[in-house]
């Protein structure tokens, strides 16, 4: 069987893998920064390594058979490994100090199936973190906005309650007793962000 004829086809396989790859993880941080993105697209952009280590697999398999020449595809393979490895190192160290959060709350909107409000807690090294959002829509077109993030290094900016008071309403109570009211509007978004100790 000849494998010559395959391997440009493969190749570009690989390269459009890579950049699929990429781009879902670009437009992921987009859409965090911005808020009102995919609650799906979100899910997958929080495993940024393996993600990493994805598109560098899928790029280094691209080069091995995209180029002809050995010498070339000797060099940029190295540099892509030499610049590629640390960094993606370096990304899982951090990731691992950020820590991973947790789904602690997930409650439906009074009278509303397809409104959620959803706590999610983690910890940067030694400090709790608390993220508010609100999740709009059905799977998979589901969004999410944030209503709110709290960093609990000092008592009195934690997230002691996160309810519910109407179906377009969210109260969030801090650890000093402080009470924020979000509004929604109609499409989900919030009035407002609350932040707390950041």
């Amino acid at each position: 069987m000849d494998f010559t004829r395959h391997r440009r086809p493969s190749a570009f396989a690989l390269l459009a893998l890579a950049v699929a790859i990429m781009a879902a993880g670009v437009a992921g941080f987009l859409q965090e920064m911005r808020g009102g993105g995919l609650v799906l697209l979100a899910r997958v952009t929080e495993h940024v390594v393996l993600l990493g280590w994805l598109t560098l697999a899928a790029l280094l398999g691209a080069l091995l058979l995209g180029l002809a020449k050995s010498v070339l595809r000797l060099v940029l393979c190295s540099v892509l490994l030499v610049l590629g490895i640390p960094f993606l190192l370096l990304v899982g160290l951090l990731s691992a100090l950020a820590g991973p959060s947790e789904e602690t709350k997930n409650l439906a909107a009074p009278g509303r199936d397809d409104r959620r409000l959803v706590v999610e807690e983690g910890a940067a090294m030694i400090d709790p973190l608390w993220y508010v959002y609100v999740h709009e829509g059905t799977w998979p077109l589901q969004r999410r906005w944030a209503v709110g993030r709290f960093n609990g290094d000092d008592p009195h900016n934690e997230l002691r309650e996160a309810v519910w008071t109407a179906p377009d309403r969210i109260r969030l109570t801090t650890g000093e007793g402080e009470v924020h009211e979000v509004t929604l509007t109609p499409g989900g978004r919030p009035d407002r962000v609350v932040s707390a100790g950041w």
